[in-house]
């Protein structure tokens, strides 16, 4: 069945597999590593409680069958060793059939966390690695080419992605629409690296520029996914030097990473294939049927493209097949930090010895340089963001921090950089104070030595004690 496969895509299956599998690798790693501060047994958003009003048609998870935290960690970790066997090639040593399975085990233990992961999972890039995930499954292995109609629908996924994203811009905020964007996101996006304040500093001629570069490669290169080769692998290559740029100017979890990984499979690289046997007929039917499958699924996520009302990072069915992606549909112009910082002293005065909570990623210090974090992702930190933007939005969960906090909870003080206090003595009192943020220029850097320069703005959470009544049985 030679129409059925692409002997020439062999190289770059290996390659965005083996890619695939190092992202999978981060995920499971950051589930592992934060899970019982977010939503552990005596987390800020308790599994045990989640599944308990959401029913399993909604959310299919292993975790609405039986959880507890340990069970929990034993399958974070699990998905970490399958990964590592991914990342080895495990899947090339086994027949065809073990491979799809293998491949299939990762999509599964990712699925039953995001389904539960409630606010902390809230993110786009967790719904793209599950569809590109359950999409990797059926690339097969070294025994047969890939087949012609998975490459495709990988292209499909890029597509959606890029052009999603260049039309939410357009729709969105004016700026984009005038290229001044740039002017504000590097200093206002959601977690900074270390070389952001640098891309903020750029000559506002060159933010035009890059304005305009970005919607060209979101809205007129992605079309070009679906060219022949070599214009193909031309778009494709030119979609992952954008998100090399992006990786440099930012810490976005994995959403680049993923990007780079799915544009890998459309660049055709130059090697002689090696011979294969031709797919068996369970294999072509299997193939056929999923993708008959995913482009039903498609219909909602393609029509959501062309509406007026367009909404980003939406999963349509409970198992993240086909999903709608976009980002920074507008751009804020002003930076707010919450600041959260505790006191030991018995009465909470303005004049009390009020110390920060420092944060790994989010800025708080404006001394300390931000570092980069991505592909890994801070899920607090990041949740602190939204947190500047809306109160309500952080409702569900700010509450549960500051009692964790006032608890000198260890699981929780692991999410933070520095706790001020030691660890048999908890402050008596936490509060949070909103300030605005913004760069410092050039001047101020050589003779401060600080990247951020913060004003107060307002009170965000009154002095807040523990009490018999908040404390957590």
């Amino acid at each position: 069945m030679e129409w059925f496969t692409g002997p020439g895509y062999w190289l770059s299956r290996l390659v965005f597999q083996r890619a695939l599998a190092g992202v999978y690798l981060v995920a499971f790693l950051t589930a592992a590593l934060q899970f019982r501060a977010l939503i552990g047994e005596r987390g800020m958003l308790p599994v045990p409680r989640y599944v308990e009003r959401v029913p399993f048609r909604r959310a299919p998870s292993v975790f609405q069958l039986h959880y507890s935290d340990r069970f929990f960690a034993v399958w974070s970790w699990t998905g970490c060793a399958v990964s590592v066997a991914l990342l080895a090639g495990l899947d090339s040593q086994l027949p065809l059939w073990g491979a799809v399975l293998l491949w299939l085990v990762p999509w599964a233990l990712y699925l039953s966390i995001v389904n539960v992961g409630q606010t902390w999972y809230g993110f786009g890039w967790e719904s793209l690695l599950l569809e590109v995930g359950f999409l990797a499954a059926f690339l097969g292995n070294d025994e047969v080419a890939p087949p012609v109609v998975v490459l495709f629908l990988l292209r499909w996924v890029l597509f959606r992605v890029e052009f999603g994203a260049g039309l939410i811009k357009l729709r969105g905020d004016a700026c984009w629409r005038k290229l001044t964007c740039l002017d504000y996101h590097h200093e206002t996006q959601p977690m900074p690296g270390p070389l952001s304040w640098f891309f903020h500093h750029l000559p506002k001629p060159f933010h035009r520029a890059e304005v305009a570069a970005n919607h060209v490669t979101q809205l007129v290169v992605p079309v070009l996914l679906f060219t022949p080769q070599p214009i193909a692998t031309a778009a494709a290559s030119l979609m992952i030097l954008t998100q090399l740029w992006l990786v440099l100017s930012g810490n976005f979890s994995w959403l680049n990473w993923i990007t780079i990984v799915l544009a890998l499979s459309a660049v055709q690289l130059p090697t002689t294939p090696p011979d294969t046997a031709g797919a068996p007929l369970w294999y072509v039917t299997v193939v056929l049927a999923v993708a008959a499958v995913l482009v039903a699924l498609s219909y909602r996520p393609a029509r959501n493209l062309v509406s007026r009302r367009q909404i980003m990072n939406r999963s349509f069915d409970p198992l993240h097949l086909v999903n709608t992606y976009g980002a920074f549909g507008s751009v804020s112009r002003t930076r707010y930090e919450v600041v959260v910082e505790g006191t030991a002293d018995d009465a909470p005065r303005e004049d009390s010895d009020w110390r920060e909570y420092a944060f790994k990623g989010k800025p708080g210090d404006p001394r300390h340089w931000p570092r980069q974090f991505a592909p890994y992702h801070l899920r607090l930190d990041w949740m602190m963001w939204f947190a500047a933007l809306s109160p309500a939005y952080a409702a569900p969960w700010f509450g549960g921090l500051v009692e964790r906090l006032l608890e000198n909870d260890r699981d929780t003080l692991r999410l933070l950089r520095g706790c001020p206090f030691p660890p048999d003595a908890p402050p008596r009192f936490v509060r949070a104070r909103l300030f605005r943020y913004r760069y410092t220029t050039w001047r101020e850097l050589r003779e401060t030595g600080a990247c951020w320069e913060r004003t107060y703005v307002r009170e965000y959470l009154p002095p807040t004690r523990l009490n018999s009544a908040t404390q957590r049985r």
